[in-house]
């Protein structure tokens, strides 16, 4: 694998072994200027959705059958295909996105580490959930029969590439690498903002596919710029599951395409959150100033385009207020402008501020090129709901509460978010203590004394939350636990000992932990 790919024009479909060219519909475009990129793209169809999602079933029941060993081997080829890509894809992102390089180069590490970390997930073989309780004829009153249990894949899973993260959560990002791990095909819709760079990795875990011997429709990507396309996947009924981070609007419309076919799927999509941020009283009067320069700080990393962006600040009226304020009006009068992602989303993030800026009630605390901060009082808030919605982009908003019990009805009136955070000093615990227990039905993951912004990817890990944060509050798109999503439990009742799964056999062939009659054994 090197990085001397040759991408062809009009690709609409590629796949292990397989690139499938069609008429130029639309281009890549520089993220900075708008100028169109070569090479052109062509619109996938029906008719490629159906080839990819029949290659991905054909190739569901071997590569379900797979060993762990095999798919990890196939997963740590795949990221080494991608790192080969070396400048070329590098370049390819940062043109596409607008971001700059040390972000892509953190990216490309973080999407070959999540590759890597469910290679370790799959020796561990802890995510099989292998149990097994042996039969007791002689149990009375009556006897029990022999029973054993492992997690299966869903079979093949729809994953659509992100505009946020050209890398991490898009053709070979977290949803991918955690279906893969799985035995699940993928299918990938790339994203129309940054072909190019979808159709180099996509080239990369191609070829791990084929240099690992592995059926050719285990992966596959489809190119296309409408909307049509995407709901093309989701409906097809040979799709088991859908992986999406993106918009509120997009999310659902997928669910509710899934939900209307004749065998429903989940769709584990993440789509809006504000991330609140609650400032103590303790945290704020000991280290008001600093919060606020390190709020504008993560504010518009990214130009504010992070899932995780802090856009909702709460706090209660007192010392260490007003500094924040001042600091962070500081610090966003010395924020430069940013490239956005794609000038559609500019423009809407430049009209969700304007709509913010004339709402009544709320003022504009500062507001420069890079960013733009916005405050309030509690009953505004509460009684405006279009303050709680996201702006995606540096636009934050504080709403200051009169007392705790204000703060609390604020934090009860929220929808589910991605993170909530705790800035607070010792003097604050006690309150914060009686308010956790909000935030955890409020958030999947919880901070102290840090900013959202930035997901560990390891196996504590949740990033995802109650809706509509996410469209499953039971799973995460980041960590270890993100292979849950794509399978579930079989249980084999008294089958022949030459018929059993190799996982469930007698001797523990695969030597894969197992609970056995309730005790954990290797």
């Amino acid at each position: 694998m090197t990085a001397e790919i040759d991408i062809a024009e009009g690709i609409t479909l590629l796949g292990a072994g397989l690139v499938k060219t069609g008429g130029v519909a639309f281009h890549g475009r520089t993220a900075a200027t708008g100028e169109p990129r070569a090479p052109g793209f062509g619109e996938a169809g029906a008719a490629e959705v159906a080839l990819a999602c029949a290659r991905a079933e054909a190739a569901s029941v071997a590569f379900a059958d797979s060993t762990p060993e095999a798919r990890a081997a196939f997963l740590e080829a795949a990221a080494a295909n991608i790192m080969a890509l070396g400048d070329r894809l590098v370049e390819a992102a940062c043109a596409e996105s607008g971001l700059p390089r040390g972000r892509i180069e953190g990216e490309r590490g973080r999407t070959c580490g999540q590759l890597r970390m469910f290679a370790g997930v799959l020796r561990a073989g802890r995510f099989a959930d292998l149990r097994i309780d042996t039969a007791q004829p002689a149990r009375q009153p009556l006897p029990r029969p022999d029973l054993r249990l492992r997690n299966i894949p869903l079979g093949p899973v729809a994953v659509f590439g992100a505009s946020n993260f050209p890398l991490a959560f898009s053709v070979a990002g977290g949803d991918t690498a955690s279906a893969l791990a799985a035995g699940c095909p993928v299918v990938v819709k790339a994203h129309p903002a940054h072909p190019l760079t979808s159709a180099l990795v996509g080239h990369a875990v191609a070829d791990a596919v084929a240099s690992c011997g592995l059926p050719e429709g285990v992966f596959t990507v489809l190119f296309g710029a409408g909307n049509e396309l995407g709901g093309a996947l989701v409906a097809d009924p040979r799709i088991k599951a859908v992986g999406f981070t993106g918009s509120r609007g997009g999310g659902l419309a997928l669910a509710a395409i899934a939900a209307r076919r004749k065998e429903p799927i989940p769709v584990y999509a993440e789509m809006s959150s504000i991330n609140p941020v609650l400032l103590m009283p303790g945290a704020l009067a000991r280290r008001g100033a600093g919060l606020g320069t390190a709020f504008v700080g993560s504010l518009t990393l990214g130009a504010g385009q992070f899932c995780t962006n802090p856009g909702l600040l709460l706090a209660i009226e007192g010392e260490g207020l007003q500094a924040f304020l001042d600091a962070a009006r500081a610090g966003l009068a010395a924020a430069a402008a940013q490239t956005m992602l794609t000038g559609a989303i500019r423009s809407a993030c430049e009209r969700g501020i304007e709509a913010r800026a004339a709402e009544r009630g709320v003022e504009e605390v500062a507001r420069g090129p890079g960013g733009a901060l916005f405050a309030t009082d509690a009953a505004t808030f509460l009684a405006t709901p279009s303050l709680a919605e996201e702006i995606f982009g540096a636009a934050g908003i504080l709403v200051r509460c009169r007392d705790a019990a204000e703060l609390r009805q604020v934090i009860v009136g929220l929808e589910g978010q991605l993170t909530a955070t705790l800035h607070l000093e010792p003097e604050d615990h006690a309150a914060a203590r009686d308010l956790l227990p909000l935030l955890e039905r409020k958030a999947g993951r919880i901070l102290a004394n840090g900013w959202p912004t930035g997901v560990e990817v390891c196996e504590a890990m949740v990033h995802g939350g109650p809706f509509p944060a996410t469209t499953d509050s039971r799973t995460t798109s980041v960590g270890s636990k993100a292979i849950e999503r794509f399978l579930r439990p079989v249980c084999y009742q008294d089958l022949p000992a030459d018929l059993l799964p190799t996982a469930l056999a007698d001797g523990n062939p695969l030597a894969m932990p197992r609970l056995v009659d309730g005790v954990m054994r290797d």
